[in-house]
């Protein structure tokens, strides 16, 4: 979910009418929205499965 996530801000922050493509700051946010995706949906430690 987290790679899906940063493609979409990659796709969604390069489909403009600039002719310049993807930028550093899309892929900045691409980066954060993964990051924040794995870890709001990572597996928590120390916990078992009931």
């Amino acid at each position: 979910m987290s790679v899906g996530a940063a493609l979409a801000v990659i796709y969604f922050g390069s489909s403009g009418e600039e002719e310049g493509g993807v930028t550093n700051a899309v892929l900045l946010l691409a980066v954060a929205a993964g990051l924040t995706v794995w870890y709001l949906t990572r597996p928590s430690t120390g916990k078992p499965v009931s």
